[in-house]
């Protein structure tokens, strides 16, 4: 006999609106794991540190995705088994994943997470690391 979970899960707000997973059926999401990696990334804080120390050359004019809503987007996806960028030509559009990344609006498409991957130069490489030793360091007394 299976053993299924009747009650509602409810996790923190998204600009006011309400998020709930619930087991009544629909075709929303599979991939409401990416809520349970946004509450330990928020907890963390890893994703905004890192985010910090990629250099972003773009004309702020024009973008439309930060550093650290792009860098959400592709180590959630990571994280939920999704390793190829083009995954994000249907996740972009997935309310859980605009959910997980703090967004309303579509995410960005698998061209421009490409870009961004490949914009990352030696020095943001460096300070990435560094970034990981020190919050690896910090977590531990």
């Amino acid at each position: 006999m299976a053993n299924c979970t009747p009650e509602p899960l409810s996790f923190p707000p998204l600009n006011r609106k309400k998020v709930t997973a619930n087991f009544k059926g629909g075709a929303i999401t599979s991939d409401a794991g990416a809520l349970l990696i946004r509450e330990v990334d928020k907890k963390l804080g890893l994703t905004k540190q890192l985010a910090k120390v990629i250099k972003d050359d773009r004309h702020q004019g024009y973008v439309d995705h930060s550093v650290e809503h792009m860098l959400k987007q592709r180590v959630y996806a990571i994280a939920a088994g999704y390793e190829d960028v083009t995954d994000h030509d249907t996740l972009n559009k997935d309310p859980c994943f605009q959910t997980a990344v703090g967004r309303q609006v579509n995410l960005a498409s698998s061209s421009t997470l490409s870009r961004f991957e490949n914009a990352i130069d030696r020095q943001s490489l460096v300070n990435l690391s560094k970034q990981l030793v020190e919050h690896f360091i910090q977590s531990h007394q």
